[in-house]
């Protein structure tokens, strides 16, 4: 049977589509954004994850982490320290014994399995919300369309529940996925980061010549488009980056029907540490509203569809 690894069921969602939504967020994506704030998304497998906040010293994790023979010396994959909790993730098994026993969920395993029926079931819980709003459910990530198999399950069963389907996509993929789930797709939400292709590249590992591919193949299939583009500080911020992505919207994706300019956030900065990842914007400021207003209003005069949100200072 067909599964889907998730980070994220998270159900009364208002941010990605309309109405009141449940967002699956799959794990896995092809890109590696410096700003991405789920950088637990990224990885196709699961990940062990540490809360200093939450941990009380019990150190029953240690007990019942499994000792590997490393050498002739006993092993652990967790270490605590007066500065906080290691784990050694080149050994970690990922077995989740130590968040089991952890009294105060200070460890936790992200990543969860789910089969067709077991995460139908659990979409079908709040239909009723959906129905009452103008909602429904959203595929996100990481990037669904790396798990294209399970998708292909899964899709056909919510439109035959009557359920609105959107898919959240960065567009690095290829273009026969898109092909495969079309027919199942109310509305894409879709990233345009960084028009450049050589920008693009530097900031997210690939370039996007396939992104702006899907885009228009997406739109020429006559599917819904809500463009979602973040505004990052060094990175995306710049007018002519904004100008260039207004123009390509305006000439080549007729389905669009909005255009979201979200502001950076750093609320995803702890969830490096967590993951003893580096995360390269640090130090970096949230914009202010007047830098915000500055560029939506180089969107807004080639797309009166875009708009602007988020936290600034």
């Amino acid at each position: 049977m067909l599964t889907a690894l998730t980070f994220n069921v998270q159900q009364f969602s208002t941010e990605d589509g309309p109405g009141i939504r449940t967002t699956v967020f799959m794990k896995g994506c092809p890109l590696r954004c410096a700003w991405c704030h789920n950088p637990e998304g990224m990885s196709p497998h699961r990940d062990l994850v540490w809360y200093d906040a939450r941990c009380i010293a019990a150190r029953e994790c240690l007990r019942v982490c499994p000792v590997r023979q490393d050498g002739i010396l006993p092993y652990s994959a967790l270490t605590l320290t007066p500065s906080g909790m290691t784990i050694d993730r080149k050994h970690c098994t990922l077995c989740g014994k130590c968040a089991e026993a952890c009294p105060s969920a200070a460890l936790e395993i992200i990543g969860k399995e789910w089969n067709a029926d077991e995460l139908i079931a659990e979409l079908l819980k709040d239909k009723v919300f959906y129905e009452t709003s103008g909602g429904g459910i959203t595929f996100s990530g990481g990037e669904p369309m790396l798990q294209i198999d399970f998708l292909c399950e899964v899709l056909p069963r919510c439109k035959e529940a009557g359920l609105h389907v959107a898919l959240d996509t960065c567009g690095e993929v290829s273009s026969e996925r898109y092909e495969r789930v079309i027919e199942w797709i109310d509305l894409a939400l879709f990233d345009l980061k960084i028009f450049d292709n050589a920008k693009h590249r530097q900031a997210t590992g690939v370039g996007n010549e396939l992104i702006l591919n899907n885009a228009r193949l997406l739109s020429s299939h006559g599917v819904p488009m809500w463009i979602r583009t973040p505004i990052i500080p060094g990175y995306t911020d710049d007018h002519a980056n904004i100008q260039s992505i207004a123009r390509f919207i305006h000439d080549a994706l007729p389905t669009v029907e909005r255009w979201d300019l979200l502001a950076y956030t750093n609320l995803g900065k702890p969830k490096y540490h967590r993951l003893d990842l580096p995360y390269v914007l640090e130090n970096a400021a949230l914009l202010t509203r007047d830098e915000m207003e500055a560029v939506w209003n180089v969107a807004y005069d080639i797309v009166p569809v875009a708009r602007w949100s988020g936290a600034t200072r």
